[in-house]
């Protein structure tokens, strides 16, 4: 096979190199207690997207830290004898949480999910985020020339917890039965939802991206989905006089320095081929990850459909 990163065996064991900040626990400590303080005022709108005979869908809005309205997708089975799963979707960078046919797929089967649609992206959501510095062709850059605390993905992986919050208080829901699903950005989203929530039970992330930006810088992959990284040194920062500086406060939305707070059971799907989210970046991931954990690989895919891994997410989150 050939190669574009480590070899195998050396993947089984990396750990990442980009810095972790010193205070990175009290850095989220306080972003939680932010969102301890933040209100969701959460409503459910029946909507007429679809009628689909199993299963009732309706518009979620709720709020998240700042104030801003957010909005995701939810699908909850007709008949619910008593409490039970639920399983949140998280989407794509730029995307939103598209069409209702693969939320329905789960309330079918007896298991509600709610897909959000991250703020300032392709969905519904609003973003309210006010940032000095870049607001153009980037979000994990978004507020990176500000205070730490303006970082636009601090709030976006606190609206993935105030999603679980809210979903777990639905009448309907089982709030120790909640699982998380996601690729990309989304498997990014999975897994800091599964860090910042500990009662979060299952885990699914494919190729998650936000993860050991320094190493996507090394192997000179900070283009597609990391372009803005390379912006940033550009307009920022052009002699790279503040790059530790620039790399460690990117470590405060490294989802490599969150796994290790997870206490779900996780599935990921690891692909080999990928240049959009190096292979290093997600054993990094995995690889940092304590609770028991699997990884299903792709030795000739990359950032692309893994063919598969939809039934066998399917099944791990039906285990909920």
């Amino acid at each position: 096979m050939p190669l574009i990163d480590k070899p195998l065996d050396e993947l089984r064991v990396y750990r990442g190199i980009n810095p972790k900040p010193s205070d990175f626990d009290d850095y989220w400590a306080a972003a939680l207690r932010e969102l301890d303080a933040t209100d969701p005022q959460a409503e459910l709108v029946p909507t007429g997207d679809i009628h689909p005979p199993q299963c009732e869908v309706f518009d979620l809005w709720f709020r998240g830290v700042g104030g801003a309205r957010l909005y995701a997708k939810y699908a909850r089975p007709k008949v619910r004898p008593a409490p039970g799963p639920a399983v949140l979707m998280f989407h794509g960078y730029s995307g939103s949480s598209g069409d209702w046919m693969d939320k329905i797929a789960y309330a079918g089967q007896g298991i509600a999910v709610a897909a959000l649609d991250c703020r300032g992206q392709g969905g519904r959501s609003e973003d309210n985020t006010p940032v000095k510095g870049n607001t153009q062709q980037g979000h994990f850059i978004r507020g990176l020339g500000d205070a730490p605390d303006q970082l636009l993905f601090r709030r976006i992986f606190l609206d993935t917890v105030q999603l679980a919050r809210v979903v777990m208080n639905f009448p309907e829901i089982d709030p120790a039965r909640l699982g998380t699903y996601g690729g990309s950005q989304g498997g990014a989203l999975s897994i800091a939802c599964a860090a910042l929530e500990p009662r979060i039970r299952r885990c699914v992330s494919a190729f998650p991206f936000l993860a050991d930006y320094r190493r996507v810088w090394e192997m000179d992959l900070a283009k597609d989905a990391y372009a803005e990284l390379r912006n940033f040194f550009r307009m920022s920062d052009p002699r790279h006089e503040r790059e530790e500086e620039i790399f460690t406060r990117l470590g405060y939305i490294d989802v490599v320095n969150l796994a290790p707070r997870i206490r779900a059971d996780v599935l990921m799907g690891l692909s080999l081929m990928d240049t959009t989210c190096p292979p290093s970046t997600q054993f990094a991931v995995y690889n940092a990850i304590t609770s028991p954990k699997d990884a299903l690989i792709y030795p000739d895919f990359a950032h692309e459909v893994l063919p598969g891994f939809v039934d066998k997410a399917f099944d791990f989150l039906a285990a909920l």
